[in-house]
């Protein structure tokens, strides 16, 4: 058939492929620990990073629409992140993304608009490899280790996706306590500046620190497809090839199921850094206030990111779980939309504590449930799938950032809702009809 002949490339080159035979269970769950702490070290920068954003460069809204600009290009070049994680192996592609996350914090040392857009066009790119290439290499392991050790991969796939989840989860819990202890009186007084410029060297020497550690990882023996002066292909059909592996799961029933579970993964991560963060923690804990919610919020984030992945052990384990950590998120924008006002006094503190606990749970279920999901339906296109993944992901969180600052935090929680219900009937419609039919 004419879709075999052309996917008679990708399966010579498998991106998620085997480890060489000198690589050890041990080796792997090693890298498994390595690649977690690193992620932690990089993103506790660029989380914390954010989550300030909208705040320190609120000019203009510069911090809002570099954000936006950035996940609409991570969205684009996501297309194209497999051929690259390919080219490149994904051990190299992680380290080659950090890259970007670096600059775009070294941006922020002297934010404008000639420094903070052109890099976060660049961090798009660098976005979509490091994550790509971080969900191969993960599923690679995974695999290899569970037929290693003769266990189930769901279990396996489950539990390394649930370590990783856990540690990276960690990362608004440390860097927003980096950010407290750097800036105790919050973003206001005569050290405002002196203060933001020491925690932006601060997170620098973070990334730097994880970008090192990520070098340790073994490299995959996954024959990544180099494309060379005497390859037969040209880089051209390459291209092309890699383009027909993200289009072609659009044909597939499943794939267009759990779009919208993916979408709203996007959102509701979005709806934290830019709604919840600026309309319900500021206006009473005050921006200083922000990074102690965070914390909150990351800590229970990496618990049930933990929690999640040892529970990991099917379709059917994920759909069980993955609804409950969408339903106590739904409790949350509910209470938002009919109840919920400002308050003082105690309560009015431990509101929005309340809020941050609950919104991370639901995000440690949906990114640990996610990856494991794709890699248990997509054996065969698993980079095809985890491109679909960060392309409609990506996508949702640049509309917020785009729509925040148009419409009122009631709008925002209706199409949270919305959100909600369209993804849980088709993930629903996906784990009790067609699922059966693939089995």
């Amino acid at each position: 058939m004419a879709i075999e002949s052309m996917d008679t490339r990708d399966e010579e080159t498998p991106l998620v492929g085997d480890f060489s035979e000198s690589e050890t269970p041990k080796n792997r769950t090693r890298d498994v620990h390595i690649l977690s702490v690193a992620f932690l070290l990089v993103f506790l920068a660029y989380g914390a990073a954010q989550n300030l954003e909208t705040t320190v460069n609120s000019e203009g809204n510069l911090g809002t629409v570099s954000l936006g600009i950035l996940y609409v290009s991570f969205a684009f070049f996501s297309l194209f992140a497999s051929l690259v994680v390919r080219l490149l192996g994904s051990k190299n592609a992680v380290v080659l993304g950090t890259t970007g996350y670096w600059l775009y914090i070294a941006a922020n040392l002297k934010p404008t608009w000639y420094t903070m857009i052109p890099v976060s066009v660049y961090m798009g790119f660098a976005a979509s490899i490091i994550w790509v290439g971080e969900g191969t290499y993960l599923t690679s392991i995974a695999r290899s280790h569970a037929r290693d050790t003769e266990l189930h991969e769901g279990t396996v796939i489950g539990n390394f996706n649930g370590e990783f989840w856990a540690v990276f989860a960690l990362h608004q819990l440390v860097g927003n306590l980096i950010t407290l202890a750097v800036l105790p009186k919050g973003m206001e007084g005569s050290t405002s500046t002196s203060s933001t410029t020491l925690l932006f060297i601060v997170f620098l020497c973070s990334m730097t620190l994880g970008t090192i550690l990520m070098c340790f990882i073994c490299k995959t023996n996954d024959k990544e497809a180099k494309v060379s002066e005497d390859s037969s292909v040209s880089f051209y059909s390459a291209v092309a090839s890699r383009l027909k592996s993200v289009i072609l799961p659009l044909l597939d029933i499943r794939i267009l199921l759990v779009i919208p579970l993916i979408a709203y993964s996007g959102l509701q991560q979005a709806f934290v850094w830019a709604n919840y963060t600026k309309d319900i923690v500021n206006p009473i804990l005050g921006e200083a206030g922000v990074g102690g919610a965070m914390a909150v919020y990351g800590a229970f984030d990496a618990i049930c990111s933990l929690a999640a992945g040892r529970l990991t052990s099917g379709i059917k384990s994920i759909t069980i779980i993955a609804c409950g950590g969408v339903f106590f998120q739904a409790l949350i924008f509910l209470w938002l939309w009919l109840k919920y006002s400002a308050t003082s006094g105690v309560l009015g503190i431990l509101y929005p504590l309340l809020m941050a606990a609950v919104l991370g749970i639901g995000d440690g279920v949906l990114n640990t449930q996610l990856s494991a999901l794709l890699a248990l339906h997509f054996k065969h296109d698993t980079e095809g799938a985890f491109a679909q993944l960060k392309v409609w992901q990506s996508s949702a969180i640049a509309v917020v950032f785009f729509l925040s600052p148009a419409v009122t935090l009631q709008t925002m929680v209706v199409i949270m809702l919305v959100a909600i219900l369209v993804a849980l009937i088709s993930f629903l419609f996906l784990s009790l009809k067609i699922e059966k039919a693939f089995s």
